[in-house]
């Protein structure tokens, strides 16, 4: 029960100090012209989206960051409230912070407007960072390799365990970006999914895992404030890449990283839709088996409105989650 409270009580006071950053934040990302740019082949409704302030991932970085560096340096007073161990998931969100604010930058202000850094230069970014965070956790932090369900043993993967963590937290990444198209969609299912996997983190006994993940709950909760349909900012890359990668990092830590195809359906979904827009389209020369990808934009083009989207694409995360949470404890 004091874990609880305890918990709960990091996401109240993020989730104030985002809400309280939030504003000055929005002045300043107007200021520099830090906006949007819509693709062309985007639904039309997005056009109205042009110019709204993005790299707005700030909002939930800087206070996590904050509360959690603050939260480690009380231990020389002989408290101690978050363990070392959050370092890392620290470290992932801020390192893919760093490389989605640089995309997003390069595709504002920089040579290549509107496209951002070169995928292929990306994409090697994020491996190597994935890779050293996968070696951290196997070799320093000695996290459990992997738990199934029904299964009341760790199962070792050995060596094989770094390729395996690392394309984890790239393919969680990619898979958050591609859930960032919607007013709310993005930091609504990832606060969700945090939710869930502090929960069982709670339930293994690791409340430091927990209490980083109810702070990530908390922040996101105050990004949303500013990001609820009609959104006054985006997350863009900066936000969208550090939630994915941590997500991943804390799935990791917890060993219950073969249920987030269950707890993160939705970008799963989003990653996959993808993945099968592209081989039908080459396979067919041509043909689309979506009417866009990732998956939300087709159900746009559907003529479910953006708030139906979000809204049934949050209900069935939230059921998965609940569902995952389930399977954690069988």
């Amino acid at each position: 029960m004091k874990e609880s409270a305890l918990v709960l009580s990091l996401a109240v006071l993020s989730f104030m100090m985002t809400v309280i950053w939030g504003g000055p934040l929005l002045r300043i990302l107007r200021h520099f012209r830090i906006g949007k740019r819509i693709r062309v082949e985007e639904p039309g409704k997005h056009f109205m989206k042009m110019g709204t302030p993005t790299m707005g991932g700030v909002m939930f970085v800087l206070p996590v960051a904050m509360l959690t560096i603050l939260l480690n340096a009380v231990q020389v007073l002989g408290l101690d409230v978050l363990g070392k161990s959050v370092l890392v998931p620290l470290i992932a969100m801020m390192a893919y912070t760093l490389l989605g604010a640089i995309d997003d930058w390069e595709g504002i202000h920089g040579k290549r407007k509107g496209d951002g850094m070169r995928i292929r230069t990306k994409f090697i970014a994020q491996i190597v960072l994935a890779s050293g965070l996968a070696y951290v956790l196997k070799y320093m932090l000695g996290v459990p390799d992997m738990f199934l369900p029904g299964l009341s043993f760790e199962i070792d993967l050995g060596w094989a365990y770094i390729p395996v963590a690392a394309f984890i937290i790239v393919s969680m990444s990619n898979a958050v970006n591609f859930t960032d198209g919607l007013d709310g969609l993005a930091g609504l299912i990832s606060a969700t999914i945090f939710a869930a996997y502090g929960g069982i983190a709670l339930m293994q006994g690791q409340p430091f895992v927990a209490r980083f993940c109810f702070t990530m709950v908390g922040a996101l909760f105050g990004f949303l404030w500013f990001n609820v349909h009609p959104a006054q900012l985006f997350m863009g890359d900066t936000g969208s890449l550090p939630l994915g990668a941590t997500i991943a990092v804390v799935a990791l830590m917890t060993g219950q990283w073969a249920l987030l195809p269950v707890i993160a359906i939705i970008p799963f979904s989003e990653a996959v839709s993808d993945v099968i827009q592209i081989v039908y389209f080459r396979l067919t020369k041509g043909r689309r088996f979506f009417k866009m990808a990732p998956i939300h934009l087709h159900f746009e083009l559907l003529g479910w409105s953006e708030t139906q989207i979000v809204q049934r694409f949050w209900l069935i995360g939230l059921l998965a989650a609940m569902l995952g949470v389930g399977l954690a404890l069988v």
